[in-house]
């Protein structure tokens, strides 16, 4: 039971980190693949707080002041790093975020007041299956009204044509600025998330592996779109378990087999899932 709870658990955070991806590489075309290295900022900063300087009161209060601090912390290493870095565009800008990214993990590291190498420990377990899906849940209903909102449609303009944009009066740093800060932002929350119910952090959680690895769930899903995001999470974290399961050969292959099927998807339907569209929607109209 516990461990299909864990799963549970793991696929909530990674629908809130998925999405906060989405909006800075689907919503705004800005491809960063350091978005790890915020979830980790997010997860440490938050249990430094609980561990070190929990405030007297209940649990629930606690948590709430924790996801404000892994937001705030995560939020403020994006302007750090997105002011010098959204200048550039496309393979320039990937590179810069991905150097950004372990920069902040190799500072974790080697910082002995969260245990450096040897893992973070003594994290209380204050959220569970409720806080999960509620941040979930919330941030979802965020990035609906964000898309359909005039922020919205200025940061997918962006995306669209950048130069187009730039012409009809869209502010191009302001608005790539604000995605990639918010998006930084939602990664700590849910590494605050990771961090309170897993109760034990090491920087090996936080490597470039697994920003490529919420990126794909991005990218399966379609880029751009909520309902891809959700479902790009549940399947990447679901489906290696199953195979992990299944016994026998496709136990032993499964790390070769799920590639392969990610492959075959991309080449039969290299917008992802669901493209830019979300769910019940055809067209552009939801039905």
């Amino acid at each position: 039971m516990d461990y299909y709870l864990q799963i549970l658990l793991l696929v909530g955070i990674f629908i809130t980190l998925s999405l906060s991806l989405n909006l800075i590489n689907g919503f705004c075309g800005q491809f960063s693949l350091g978005h790890a290295g915020f979830w980790g900022v997010g997860a440490y900063s938050s249990a430094i707080f609980t561990v070190f300087h929990p405030l007297g009161l209940p649990a629930p209060i606690n948590m709430l002041v924790a996801l404000v601090i892994g937001f705030l912390s995560s939020a403020m290493c994006g302007i750090v790093i997105g002011v010098p870095c959204l200048r550039l565009r496309g393979d320039y800008l990937a590179i810069a975020t991905l150097g950004f990214g372990e920069i902040l993990r190799i500072i974790i590291m080697n910082t002995e007041l969260v245990g450096g190498p040897r893992g973070f420990i003594n994290i209380p377990h204050w959220a569970n299956i409720f806080w999960v899906y509620a941040i979930a849940t919330l941030v979802v209903l965020f990035m609906l009204r964000l898309k359909k909102s005039a922020y919205g449609r200025a940061i997918i303009a962006i995306r669209e044509d950048e130069i187009a944009a730039e012409n009809m009066g869209v502010n191009l740093f302001y608005y790539k600025l604000f995605s990639f800060t918010v998006g930084a932002g939602l990664a700590g929350i849910a590494g605050a998330l990771f961090a309170h119910t897993q109760q034990f952090l090491h920087p090996s959680n936080f490597t470039f592996t697994w920003s490529v690895v919420i990126l794909v769930m991005v990218i399966f899903g379609g880029m751009g779109s909520i309902s891809g995001s959700i479902i790009g999470a549940i399947f990447l974290t679901i489906i290696p378990e199953v195979l992990r399961f299944a016994g026998g050969t496709i136990a032993e292959w499964r790390m070769t087999i799920f590639p392969i099927l990610l492959i075959v998807l991309m080449l039969a339907r290299p917008e992802g899932v669901f493209g830019t569209r979300e769910f019940l929607e055809k067209n552009g109209k939801q039905i």
